[in-house]
């Protein structure tokens, strides 16, 4: 169905002129000259072949076809506004679905989301775990955090945390166990492994360590578990910085050496283009970069 409508400007014009009953408010309203005003509703009155307003001793008054439209015209606008409040409503609040690994999403993300609920009460998280990259549109995914070298097609991506990689283990390990002052000291412990680019055969090359086998010891496919070894003193892990960073800071874990190689892939948080900018997604991204920026701080005043 055609609708045969006058153009949107005038009628705007006519209501805010009307509802005033001043050309010079309407004009302060609509962010307009009142000379603007004025042309618009004489565009609509010789559009609508009626005559909108009088002036009676300097006043503008409705005239019958005027007081007859004003209502409806006021009614029309206020829907619309409220409709476009609903939508921006739902878009700066209601659930956000965020896509990440089962590693970061639990050593790192869960224990930071009370921050984020408490800073965006509006906002309710919903988590969708999975070590492979997933169709954002096709799940209705509105932001996630990777791991990787960057450059996803068809995603907006920004870098978050880089890392290192270097062994870690329980402090209580140390207590119990035969001594760990230099790296070929490691041939007396249990190693533990995780599927990285960076893992115990390129650690202990770089450490100038030989005659140890690096394939012995636990094997676990995600970080969180490897994480979990290590502090229940299963041995000593090669640890990701980001993945041990806050039970370096609390002492659960121990750093022994100090040599550290720096990951081949980072951390980025990635939206498709259309829900990159939408508020919701933009808040948790943020909020995401903060937390990031806080936890490189802390992992750089670590090495130090």
């Amino acid at each position: 169905m055609s609708r045969r409508l006058p153009p949107l400007n005038g009628l705007r014009a006519f209501e805010a002129a009307a509802r005033h009953l001043s050309f010079t408010r309407a004009a302060e309203e609509l962010h307009v000259t009142q000379a603007a005003i004025s042309h618009q509703i004489k565009s609509l009155e010789a559009q609508l072949g009626l005559m909108l307003f009088q002036r009676r001793n300097r006043r503008l008054i409705l005239t019958e076809p005027g007081q007859t439209l004003l209502p409806a015209f006021t009614g029309a606008f206020d829907a619309l506004e409220t409709a476009i409040q609903s939508v921006q409503r739902r878009d700066r609040a209601g659930i956000l679905t965020v896509a990440t690994m089962d590693s970061i999403a639990a050593v790192w993300l869960l224990p930071r989301l009370v921050d984020f609920r408490t800073k965006h009460p509006e906002i309710d998280i919903r988590l969708a775990t999975s070590d492979t990259n997933v169709d954002y549109d096709r799940l209705g995914i509105d932001i996630g955090i990777r791991y990787g070298r960057g450059g996803w097609e068809g995603l907006r991506v920004e870098r978050m945390m880089q890392e290192d990689v270097f062994p870690v283990c329980a402090p209580a390990l140390l207590e119990s166990g035969p001594p760990l002052r230099v790296p070929d000291d490691l041939r007396r412990h249990t190693l533990i492994h995780e599927d990285l680019i960076e893992d115990w055969p390129m650690w202990l090359a770089a450490a100038g360590v030989t005659g140890i086998n690096p394939d012995r010891g636990f094997g676990f496919v995600h970080g969180n578990h490897v994480l979990q070894a290590a502090l229940a003193g299963v041995g000593i892990a090669l640890g990701r910085g980001v993945l041990v960073a806050d039970a370096l800071e609390q002492g659960t874990l121990i750093k022994p050496f100090d040599l550290a190689l720096p990951a081949s892939y980072a951390y980025y948080v990635v939206s498709t283009a259309a829900a990159a900018d939408r508020p919701k997604v933009r808040a948790f991204r943020e909020w995401a970069m903060t937390q990031a920026a806080e936890t490189m701080r802390r992992m750089h005043s670590t090495k130090e």
